[in-house]
C-alpha cells in the first residue's frame, strides 16, 4: 500500500519566510511596477522585475539571463506577502499555477511535492546569488 503524501506546512512556511528575507535584500526598498534590477553572479546574470505592487503584496519576476543559454534557464513569479513576511513561488516555467500537491502519476509528471521543491530551489538560488559576488550595480 502506497503512503499518501501530506504537505509539510511547517517546513514550507520556513522556506517562505527565509525566501522573503532573501528577496527583500535584492529588491528596491520602495518598489514600483516596471522597476528592474539586474545582477552579475560569477559568469551568470539574473534579473528581478517588479510586476505588481499592492498595499500588502509585491509580485516579482525572477529569471536567470544568459546571452547564449545552453539549457533552459530558471524563471519564476514570486509573490511577497508583506503582512505575513513570506514569499511564495506562484508560477514557474510552464506551470501557470503551482498546486500544493499533485497526484502521482499525472499528465505533466509533476512531483507530489512540486510546490515545496520549487520554493526550496528559489531559496537555494537566492542564497547562491547573495553569497557569490552580487554586483549591486545593475547591468544593462
Amino acid at each position: 500500500m502506497q503512503k499518501t503524501y501530506h504537505v509539510d506546512l511547517a517546513g514550507l512556511m520556513r522556506i517562505y519566510e527565509t525566501n522573503y528575507a532573501k528577496m527583500n535584500a535584492l529588491i528596491p526598498m520602495e518598489p514600483s511596477v516596471g522597476q528592474t534590477r539586474s545582477y552579475q553572479v560569477s559568469d551568470m546574470s539574473y534579473q528581478l522585475e517588479i510586476k505588481e505592487v499592492t498595499r500588502y503584496t509585491t509580485l516579482v519576476d525572477v529569471c536567470q539571463c544568459d546571452v547564449r543559454p545552453v539549457f533552459p534557464l530558471p524563471r519564476m513569479l514570486v509573490r511577497l506577502y508583506h503582512d505575513a513576511r513570506v514569499a511564495e513561488v506562484c508560477s514557474s516555467e510552464q506551470i501557470s499555477r503551482v498546486k500544493p500537491r499533485y497526484d502521482y502519476p499525472n499528465k505533466k509528471m509533476m512531483q507530489k511535492d512540486e510546490k515545496f521543491q520549487l520554493n526550496q530551489f528559489l531559496g537555494e538560488w537566492l542564497s547562491f546569488c547573495l553569497r557569490h559576488g552580487i554586483s549591486r550595480t545593475p547591468i544593462y
